[in-house]
């Protein structure tokens, strides 16, 4: 009786043992990335930030259009720069039954709840070019090298003054940041700081102005918001610059660079330097280097016009090829084959998709119409 006991007991526990192995096997398998596959023609959400950038209409455009060819049902919407918009449009996103919801947040953290809920609903949750902050309802990011993008527009810096070569000025450098609720804009500035926040401790760089308590050597990245442009915005970058300006430039004092980190700030300066300073001339000793980002159409043609220096152009079109690849390989139930990083979003490692931004100069501008990025006939309107 104890040797049948003790033979029961064996095949019971061996199985427990398979039984247990089977689970473990699928949820291997889940938390390896890989889920069941999709029904053809299933939803897919897209959520952006807002109307007012022209990048974001490009992103928004760009992956719908590939989404839709492939057989999608495809949500696109705008937020309007509000994020409780943008939270209302990811809960009728899940109410709409989408599958796979792509999150170009309009604040990093306060979109956090929508797609926890999309979460819930069984979603699959992609962050696209700004990271969706404190949570674990993400599962993939998409983007950019985010401090190389600061680095090109801190390098170019360095380059155009001769730092490197030995020039000792000292150069008078204005110091502006993206919007504070964008995870990404500390990223851009950490980049760029951590190459000239050397020069202005040793005072070959310095600001003249107290713009935002004042950037010295012993500026830090943690305080980069109190240099920041709510929302991105053109007319308060000029509103900030004009005081600038005013303030400590109103004696023909030479600005010699402005880092600002997108194309929208940089029409923001370039406003105000026309507006206050007409003495500063482009093409000549006397006119700043400008730095920007997102290869906006403006700012195709302010670097045409030496207005601006240079800008990083983030291929968008690019980006929405990697998150197109990453939503059909989901689809398909397998991990997306892209990931060749994890940034931390306070919650977890996110599993990322990390793309190369390139430097465009006056020299290399027509790579924009090169990759499709602006037609041909429309880049001939900008530049000539």
């Amino acid at each position: 009786m104890n040797i049948k006991k003790k033979i029961l007991a064996a095949i019971a526990a061996s199985a427990m043992v398979l039984g247990m192995a089977a689970c473990s096997s699928s949820r291997g398998a889940s938390g390896s990335g890989n889920s069941e596959a999709l029904d053809k023609g299933a939803t897919i959400g897209i959520s952006m930030p807002t109307k007012s950038m022209e990048r974001w209409n490009k992103d928004g455009r760009n992956l719908k259009d590939k989404l839709e060819k492939a057989g999608y049902k495809v949500i696109l919407s705008y937020a309007d720069d509000k994020p409780a918009q943008q939270n209302a449009d990811i809960e009728n996103m899940v109410n709409n039954n989408a599958k796979i919801i792509v999150v170009a947040a309009k604040d990093g953290t306060s979109v956090g709840p929508a797609v926890e809920k999309a979460h819930e609903a069984g979603a699959k949750v992609i962050a696209y070019d700004r990271l969706i902050m404190n949570t674990q309802a993400v599962d993939y990011y998409a983007t950019f090298q985010l401090e190389k993008v600061g680095e090109l527009q801190a390098k170019y810096i360095i380059d155009k003054l001769g730092l490197e070569k030995g020039a000792t000025g000292p150069f008078n450098v204005e110091v502006f940041t993206g919007s504070p609720d964008d995870n990404n804009a500390k990223y851009f500035f950490k980049g760029a700081w951590n190459l000239l926040q050397p020069y202005f401790k040793s005072g070959v760089l310095k600001t003249l102005s107290k713009h935002g308590g004042g950037v010295d050597g012993n500026f830090t990245i943690d305080q980069w918001q109190a240099i920041s442009v709510m929302s991105w915005k053109t007319e308060q970058t000029q509103k900030d610059m004009e005081s600038i300006l005013d303030s400590s430039y109103a004696h023909d004092e030479k600005l010699d660079a402005v880092l600002t980190p997108n194309d929208d700030l940089a029409q923001g300066v370039i406003n105000a330097i026309e507006t206050k300073r007409p003495d500063m001339k482009p093409g000549t000793e006397n006119w700043p280097v400008i730095t920007g980002q997102d290869a906006n159409e403006i700012a195709v043609s302010n670097i045409a016009k030496d207005l601006q220096s240079m800008t990083v152009f983030k291929d968008v079109a690019e980006l929405a090829d990697s998150v197109y690849a990453m939503i059909v390989q989901i689809a398909e139930g397998k991990k997306p084959s892209s990931i060749n990083g994890a940034m931390n979003n306070g919650a977890k490692n996110v599993e990322s998709s990390l793309l190369d931004p390139i430097t465009l100069t006056k020299s290399n501008l027509d790579v924009v119409a090169k990759t499709g990025f602006i037609s041909k006939e429309r880049y001939d309107q900008l530049v000539n």
